[in-house]
């Protein structure tokens, strides 16, 4: 295929100034922009708005200084800016990576300095964070370069909390020039960065790599690999189940195990377009929801191996109406049994607070199995495990004259029980709203 022809983004981001794209956020909503003729250089936030992108605003004090801010990227969590400034008071020579958490209220708090492991005495910059939150890309003119800056990548590690000795990308992708801004695709396969190369236009050129099989450069004298997390890459569009009309919706990502959010995304609002983006080696809860709808839930069960893919679906939403039902995807039982599992407890706690946000409402908790065993069992198992979910709730502080349960056991299969992929879908807790 061949690109477009490009196209400017227009004001209000372009400006009669220095305006650059200095990073993006892995859903495509969040561009940060460099300004080149405000105190030296600083970094600010433009938000997609539909199909508009918003008056960039500054990324505040703790990011912005006196001195120069060039680069900025998110963690895929978007809870993370890593950020390159020469602040004289926090630097190791030149310009050097930073990264800041966002607070409760929404700001980006102090910086902290990733450490001699990444920085040097020498410049760094055109910092990139692959969405599996672990592998870090950037250019410096440390770490015994070839020649002006060279790229290079670092992986973190949980457990020691320390970066790995940065790799050298090397040649012929690092050459004697500078070779900056280096960004790899979600599915591993492709890398863009500039470089100034005897073959180019002029100036700083645009340059795609490719990978052979798992994130293997091309060129034979490159022998290492880059080992990024595979990613599972979940996009589509929320819509209202009625209209059918975009609707402009928040995506929680959640930590089954843990049962705590990662991050909140939102979908595009002229569109209904999301993108999420799931690191492998973890239980997800995905939850879409938007005021006066009910929320729509979907699980992930990602093994550490699992290999990159694309799942592409749409969320319909159902307004908050009596007989709506929606299906549970992130309650889970032990086997055989009606204990309710961890990987529950947030699903749990985002159908107390809907009851909460809406007091009138009466629901059925209803749970269905597949056709294995007889039907008197089945029957018995689903009710034991429709009440374990009633008493979960009425434990935490909702009305049981609110609450039915009810075991269906098989006879009301979802889908055909003759494949594992069909029985696996009548496993399943529902609820359904019986009055508002």
């Amino acid at each position: 295929g061949k690109w477009d022809a490009p196209k400017n983004i227009g004001p209000p981001v372009n400006t009669e100034t220095h305006d650059a794209a200095a990073g993006l956020s892995t859903d495509g909503q969040r561009l940060f922009v460099y300004k080149g003729d405000i105190n030296g250089g600083d970094l600010f936030e433009s938000k997609l708005n539909g199909s508009d992108w918003t008056e960039p605003v500054s990324l505040g004090k703790e990011i912005n200084t006196k001195y120069h801010e060039s680069s900025a990227c998110l963690s895929g969590d978007q809870k993370t800016l890593y950020f390159v400034s020469d602040r004289e008071d926090l630097s190791y020579g030149g310009r050097d990576i930073f990264l800041s958490h966002l607070d409760k209220e929404g700001k980006w708090g102090p910086p902290e300095n990733l450490g001699l492991v990444i920085n040097t005495k020498y410049d760094e910059d055109g910092i990139f964070m692959h969405a599996d939150d672990r592998t870090l890309f950037f250019s410096s003119k440390g770490h015994e370069t070839m020649g002006g800056y060279d790229i290079f990548w670092s992986k973190y590690n949980d457990s020691t909390n320390i970066w790995s000795k940065p790799v050298n990308i090397g040649y012929p992708v690092n050459s004697p020039d500078d070779d900056v801004f280096f960004v790899l695709s979600a599915n591993g396969k492709h890398g863009y960065y500039a470089s100034v190369k005897n073959n180019g236009y002029g100036e700083k050129d645009i340059y795609m790599i490719s990978f052979l099989g798992r994130e293997k450069f091309i060129p034979d004298s490159v022998n290492y690999t880059i080992n990024v997390n595979p990613l599972t890459l979940f996009k589509g569009r929320v819509l209202d189940a009625k209209t059918l009309l975009p609707v402009k919706a928040s995506v929680e990502i959640v930590d089954n195990m843990k049962a705590r959010t990662i991050s909140i995304l939102q979908s595009n609002s002229v569109t209904g377009k999301f993108l999420v983006t799931l690191p492998s080696g973890r239980n997800y809860g995905i939850f879409v929801s938007a005021p006066g709808y009910l929320f729509h839930s979907e699980n992930f069960d990602i093994p550490v191996m699992k290999e990159y893919q694309e799942v592409v679906k749409d969320i319909y939403l159902d307004k908050i109406e009596a007989g709506k039902k929606i299906v549970l995807k992130n309650i889970f039982y032990d086997f055989d049994k009606a204990t309710l599992r961890l990987e529950s407890t947030y699903e749990l706690k985002k159908l107390a607070a809907l009851m909460n946000e809406y007091p009138t409402i009466k629901i059925e908790i209803a749970s269905h199995t597949d056709s294995v065993g007889t039907n008197e069992y089945n029957v018995i198992l689903s009710n034991a495990r429709a009440k374990s979910v009633v008493d979960w709730l009425t434990t935490n502080g909702i009305n049981l004259n609110r609450l039915v349960s009810k075991g269906y056991g098989e006879t009301e299969p979802a889908v055909s029980n003759k494949t594992s992929e069909g029985r696996q879908l009548n496993r399943r807790t529902e609820f359904r709203i019986l009055s508002k």
